[in-house]
């Protein structure tokens, strides 16, 4: 992939930053796009070593202009660039329509006008909602239980147009539950890694009885490049999960072996979601991704969960979290 140039927008977030650095591994030229601030931040784009393969752009996916200025000399776009945070979504719902749904119809007209190779969209497994059935494929309905997956839906519909109405090489990245190093302490995983490790005895979560299908972050960064290298797919959106599933509560008694602590919890009513808005059970089908490309699931829960602990426990990481704030 030496001649291939990848732009990631929202490569100073979590994932992006994951796979901005397995875009370099693969020997792509990236193009990271970090939310523009005046502080001159790139988020955790700061964390990972530079490269001359490696150009860091400052902006934002709600300005046209600018995605187009962004996607010109691109083979692949990768766009991550979005509001995920679902307990803000209830009280800032228009922001996440602005950058959701806003800045996918501008990345998608740029990357159409720029003539780019493929465009990969990120969607979400929250826009299918409490599982109908499992393992959930992709043809399950989509169902908006916050504003947050509402706007996933709507920006999947806008990717989804663009390649009927103009043939807009695009193909829908669906990930489910991704974690690892990096992701923010308003993730379950984080936030029971933070408060254990700021030696907390009593822990303040929220519902533990969900199931979630997780992903360990390389394995997400390796389905994006997957979805991207592959032939002929444009036009489909494609489940990145393990088709495997496990309580929030079974989730925080197997980082508490591996921490090596026995923890009491106490239900925080800020991080309840409202009765109708729960996701209470995600399990992905992962049949197509791994019928049409090699991408495999490389990490167990507990070996994922490991890495992620190991990172979250160096001081120099955990200093950079406030465990004691629940941030929505």
């Amino acid at each position: 992939m030496v001649d291939k140039t990848a732009l990631v927008t929202g490569a100073d977030g979590f994932i992006g930053s994951h796979l901005t650095e397995a875009l370099l591994a693969r020997g792509y030229r990236v193009r990271a796009l970090s939310q523009y601030n005046s502080f001159n931040n790139w988020g955790w784009l700061e964390d990972i070593p530079q490269t001359d393969r490696l150009e860091i752009v400052c902006g934002d996916v709600r300005d046209p202009d600018f995605c187009r200025h962004i996607c010109r000399d691109i083979n692949v776009v990768f766009h991550l660039a979005a509001l995920i945070a679902i307990p803000y979504s209830y009280v800032a719902p228009d922001s996440y329509v602005d950058t959701n749904i806003k800045g996918t119809l501008n990345m998608c007209q740029a990357a159409r006008d720029c003539g780019v190779e493929r465009i990969v969209v990120t969607s979400t497994s929250e826009v299918y909602g409490t599982a109908q059935y499992v393992p959930i494929d992709e043809k399950h309905p989509r169902q908006p239980q916050s504003p947050y997956s509402a706007t996933k839906i709507g920006a999947d519909a806008i990717a989804e147009s663009f390649y009927r109405a103009f043939g807009l090489p695009v193909v829908i990245a669906r990930p489910f539950n991704t974690y690892g190093p990096r992701q923010s302490a308003r993730a379950i995983i984080p936030t029971i890694i933070t408060q254990i490790a700021t030696g907390k005895g009593r822990l303040s979560l929220g519902d533990l009885s969900p199931t979630r299908d997780f992903n360990y972050v390389t394995d997400t960064a390796a389905g994006f490049i997957a979805l991207a290298e592959a032939p002929g797919i444009e036009g489909r959106d494609i489940n990145i999960a393990t088709g495997t599933e496990v309580t929030m509560a079974d989730t925080l008694a197997t980082i508490a072996r591996i921490m090596n602590v026995k923890v009491e919890t106490v239900v925080d009513p800020e991080r309840l979601r409202p009765a109708k808005s729960e996701v209470n059970r995600l399990c992905g089908d992962n049949t197509i991704i791994t019928s049409l490309t090699d991408w495999r699931p490389a990490h167990s829960l507990e070996d994922g969960l490991r890495k992620t602990i190991d990172w979250f426990v160096k001081p120099e990481n955990l200093a950079k979290y406030k465990a004691d704030i629940y941030n929505r």
